[in-house]
């Protein structure tokens, strides 16, 4: 677990693969919501920015909102944890496969400078990608998506004119498809092989069935390892055939792309800063029918880009019985060296990769240098699991994390990777739960080599962080110097609004923000820096700074901006600080009590000081995702309300049930006490892991009189080998695992319970079956239930039509159950 975040969403999305959006069509079968909820459903999404690596440019991207579900029920093969559509080789899926790749419906450039913004005209009738910058700024690449294929396209930041790179024919499959290679003239992609010929058919397989086979040995491997695995002899074939792809370099210039290597199952690969070398992981078989791809037998291996020649450094086994937690045996971890142009650097566990056994040292930590021919250094050990670094633009400065899994904790410590052995200085030593305290992440820059190294000015390190607070987050920007480790806030955002740095515009007396409030969309600002204050109070900005607006994103629901909102604390019975933030409807006179949905989706911590802290802000945008939809139809919102399950990570879930209970009622006494929301008139809901929280407090308490469960998982015994953060099997904790399944209780859902679930939900935590066997349990055992199960849809709902359909049932049910149930008379909490 690494806890670096780099410039990340428009560079992870250009890295993986996008689908094509169609014209929804009108489709029979499914309902609409009312239209004044339709309305506010169908809005667009707002931009996401990104500044270029020299500061001198932001792009706004837009994402199209939904796609229709003629779309989303495009045919795809499931192989070994991806899905792959064999008419073009896009992506079916997201990382991890919970969501269905959104297309691109909109770029903006704009001059940081002078703010002048140009429109990017995108390639028409397909599905463009995000866009990934060249470390100069003056160029950006992204992925199109078309019936036949996935195209490269390059576009000019100056002008905004786009142009596709002809006769290449990207495969998308695993990823890691295109790279600035060695600075910002060259493109590292990969791409479709020549002389394949035709894809494996159902003739060229041979029938029969599959068979699986295990012969004694020790070892386990998570129940989320076991997703879209393979199933036949035909699945192996077609693995193999859309897998394989062929390394070429693209001259960002002329377009002109020359091939590296031979073409293998190439699933990771990774330019060295140099632009020569690049780290290559190519899988082999045989496949395994029980694990994903990340776990099947692979050569890790450096391609020299010059002359096609590869040099392996290490030949790795299937491993199809990684501890729950835990990873695998063997070199992982591979990074290159930032500041050297061809080092690599990798880890090793010492403990099987089991965090149960205690050692001394979990992991070491290798490196070697190019030519690759001599013996990997040892160049430190870590006591917890390692989990990256961060490098700087200093080659004795590096940043190297370690995660305690048993405890929740991590560390981070300054080392000279150049003096094996030497574990330098502790910079940080802290609960990774900890929010109030928590110092940030590194603020990162692209050198022109494309490395990504912490921007550094002389000794001075810069972080940015949410910055939570009891009253919210209120984002900062510091400068730490590396030599005294004190810290000083340049920026923190201000108690009224949300404001969030985004990067420095070129030097680091002008950095740019994300500007938005309740009644404000989010837009870019470009802040000036200025003088020391003489009394700045603690925590707040020791420097005054003049902002400007750059970008005017309108609207595009000024309806929503009557709903009030407020952040709410107050106490479990044990003491627990709890939070959530409660929204009324437009037009709420103070005093009337109403109808009321709560939503949560519960989260583990080590300790309860972690689990009372308050996260989120009152002050962004407000914005309607599905459930927060009911509040334009007169419903109280009681949202993100605080469910921690606290205590020993390797037993907390021991006391779910308890904790789970005790959570709702305290959060259903205070929105009582308030004398909004009335107590017998309480709807609940939840998604996935909160889909099994909403089961349970219908079968086990009376505080609601109905719920929503969305895509959830309630036999945990379907789940052996882990479930949430409970890293313990059936078998070690038995009583564990049926106590928390409502399944198992459904003899007691007399409340009326609503169950949806995607039929292609790929998350083997909350497989379809979950649903379809609680309602057949509810119904058996005569409860008050319906099941709707959506065609074609993942773990997350990705389709316009499904998005109504949901809403409209969601409405439909809490409206028959719970606004219609005769109100209760005005009770406080305490007197009951």
């Amino acid at each position: 677990m690494t806890r670096i975040q780099r410039n990340s969403w428009s560079k992870a999305i250009a890295c993986a693969a996008v689908s094509i959006l169609f014209a929804a069509p009108a489709f029979a079968g499914y309902d609409l919501p009312p239209p004044e909820l339709l309305k506010v459903l169908k809005a667009p999404p707002p931009p996401s920015p990104d500044v270029d690596p020299t500061g001198r440019r932001l792009l706004l991207t837009t994402a199209q909102t939904y796609p229709s579900i003629e779309r989303v029920a495009r045919p795809y093969y499931k192989l070994a944890g991806v899905r792959l559509e064999p008419q073009n080789r896009s992506r079916h899926d997201t990382a991890g496969g919970y969501g269905i790749p959104a297309c691109v419906a909109d770029f903006t450039l704009v001059d940081i400078a002078g703010g002048k913004e140009t429109k990017v005209a995108l390639p028409a009738g397909a599905c463009p990608g995000g866009a990934l910058w060249s470390p100069d700024g003056n160029r950006f690449a992204f992925q199109n998506v078309t019936p036949t294929s996935v195209e490269l396209w390059l576009g000019d930041a100056t002008s905004g004119k786009v142009r596709k790179v002809e006769g290449l024919r990207l495969n998308p499959i695993f990823g890691y498809t295109v790279q600035w290679l060695g600075g910002s003239k060259s493109l590292l992609v990969k791409r479709v092989p020549d002389g394949q010929g035709a894809p494996p058919s159902e003739d060229a397989a041979t029938t029969g069935p599959d068979i699986q086979q295990a012969l004694g040995g020790q070892g386990e491997s998570s129940t989320y390892e076991a997703r879209d695995t393979l199933t036949s002899e035909l699945d192996e074939k077609r693995f193999a055939y859309y897998g394989a792809s062929q390394l070429a370099v693209v001259d960002a210039d002329s377009g002109k792309s020359r091939d590296v290597g031979a073409a293998a199952i190439y699933y990771q690969v990774n330019g060295a800063p140099d632009g020569v070398h690049v780290l290559t992981q190519a899988l082999k078989p045989p496949f395994s029918h029980a694990v994903t791809y990340q776990r099947f037998a692979h050569d890790v291996a450096v391609l020299d880009a010059s002359n096609g020649k590869s040099t392996t450094i290490a030949s790795l086994p299937l491993a199809d019985r990684v501890p729950v937690a835990g990873v695998p045996e063997g070199p992982i971890n591979f990074d290159w060296r930032a500041t050297d142009p061809a080092t690599l650097v990798w880890s090793e566990a010492l403990d099987k990769g089991d965090w149960n056994v205690e050692v001394p040292a979990r992991d070491k930590l290798m490196m070697l240098k190019a030519p690759f021919t001599a013996k990997p250094v040892e160049i430190g050990r870590t006591k917890q699991r390692f989990s990256g670094f961060a490098w700087s633009p200093k080659p004795d400065v590096a940043f190297r994390y370690e995660y305690d899994e048993n405890r929740h904790w991590t560390t981070t410590r300054i080392v000279d990777v150049d003096k094996p052995g030497d574990d330098g200085r502790v910079l940080w030593d802290m609960s990774s739960d900890e929010l109030y305290k928590n110092p940030g992440n590194f603020v990162f820059e692209v050198q022109a080599n494309g490395a990504y190294t912490t921007r550094m000015d002389g000794n001075d390190v810069f972080l940015s962080g949410q910055g939570a607070s009891p009253q919210g987050d209120r984002p900062f920007l510091d400068r730490l110097d590396l030599a005294t480790l004190e810290s000083e806030r340049l920026f923190r955002s201000s108690a009224d609004e949300y404001d969030q740095f985004l990067d420095f515009a070129g030097d680091t007396g002008k950095y740019l923000t994300w500007h938005q409030s309740i009644v404000d969309p989010p837009n870019a600002f470009l802040r000036t820096l200025g003088a020391a204050k003489v009394d700045a109070a603690a925590g707040e900005a020791q420097f005054a700074s003049d902002g400007m607006q750059l970008t005017r994103v309108p609207d595009p629901t000024p309806e929503v901006r009557q709903i009030r909102k407020q952040l709410v604390t107050y106490k479990r019975a044990d003491g627990v600080s709890l939070s959530f933030t409660l929204y009324t409807p437009p037009g709420y006179a103070v005093g009337t009590r109403l109808p009321a949905v709560l939503y949560a989706y519960p989260e583990d911590f080590a300790s309860s000081e972690q689990a009372g802290q308050v996260s989120g802000s009152q002050q962004t945008f407000t914005r309607l995702p599905y459930y927060r939809l009911l509040l334009l139809a007169g419903y109280a919102i009681i949202d993100n309300a605080s469910f921690p399950i606290v205590g020993d990570p390797k037993t907390a879930y021991d006391t779910y049930l308890e904790q789970l209970e005790a959570d709702a009622k305290a959060a259903v006494d205070k929105a009582v006490d308030m004398g909004v929301v009335d107590r017998n008139r309480i709807g609940v809901t939840g998604h996935s892991h909160g889909a099994l929280m909403t089961a349970n407090l219908i079968a086990h308490t009376d505080l609601f009189k109905a719920g929503v469960a969305t895509s959830g998982s309630y036999n945990k015994t379907l789940t052996p080998f882990g479930f949430q953060n409970e890293r313990r099997s059936v078998w070690q904790a038995r009583d564990v695992y049926i106590k928390a399944s409502p399944f198992f209780f459904a003899d007691k859902i007399k409340l009326p319970l609503l169950l949806v679930h995607g039929e292609d939900d790929a998350n083997p935590g909350t497989e379809p079956i979950q649903s379809r066997k609680l309602y057949q349990a509810i119904r058996g055992n005569g409860g008050t239930t319906r099941l709707v199960m959506l065609p074609h849809e993942p773990h997350w709902y990705t389709a316009l039509e499904s998005n109504e359909q949901v809403v409209h049932d969601m409405l439909e049910w809490f409206d028959r159950y719970v606004k219609n149930a005769p109100a209760a008379k005005d009770q406080p909490a305490s007197a009951r």
